[in-house]
């Protein structure tokens, strides 16, 4: 039960809502067996249900799914906290300011870890007038490649999406950058701050 979605979770929402089983079937057009088997793991609510048991139980179909509360504790927005998320499936970039439950393609995507840059993943910053020119020395063929670069400022962040066959190198504007990270779609995400 727990890789959808958990019979403890539905029943914590369902006790700090004070309802009782019967109460959350009668919202849900199911019998309160029903309710019963899916808090103890015997069964799986069907999936036509899972949208409308959320809303009965006051919480969004992810965080039923994650089994955990999405709770905003990020309250002052700071660029430096933000997390970066990938797509395995469709490449898709995220980006959050903080701790967030992301999914894409129907799969919750952990945040990445980033690394210091590698003999393999040299980041290499040259400051050209009022912009940087960020290079990394790495193959860029199908199967091995740079998927992006990116720069991280005070107020936001840049995105460069880089494709295979390509170069991996891009321009940013300097004011408020305060680090940069490469992405490989092997390897993870690799980080350099500006000194």
């Amino acid at each position: 039960m727990n890789q959808y979605v958990t019979g403890a979770m539905i029943r914590r929402l369902r006790e700090e809502r004070k309802l009782t089983q019967q109460q959350l079937a009668e919202k849900m057009n199911v019998s309160d067996k029903a309710v019963s088997k899916w808090e103890t793991g015997r069964g799986y609510p069907d999936i036509t249900l899972v949208e409308p048991l959320a809303a009965a139980l006051g919480v969004s179909v992810i965080e039923l799914f994650s089994g955990e509360d999405v709770v905003n504790t990020n309250r002052a927005f700071q660029m430096l906290r933000m997390k970066l998320y990938v797509c395995p499936i469709c490449g898709n970039i995220v980006q959050s300011a903080g701790e967030a439950v992301v999914s894409c393609c129907g799969i919750t995507l952990p945040a990445l870890e980033a690394e210091s840059p590698d003999d393999g993943h040299p980041i290499r910053v040259e400051r050209i007038e009022d912009e940087y020119f960020v290079t990394v020395s790495h193959e860029m063929s199908k199967a091995h490649y740079i998927s992006f670069l990116a720069a991280v400022r005070d107020d936001g962040c840049e995105i460069r999406k880089l494709y295979p066959e390509g170069t991996a190198q891009a321009r940013f504007r300097i004011e408020g950058i305060r680090y940069f990270c490469c992405y490989c779609n092997r390897h993870g995400l690799f980080q350099v701050p500006i000194r």
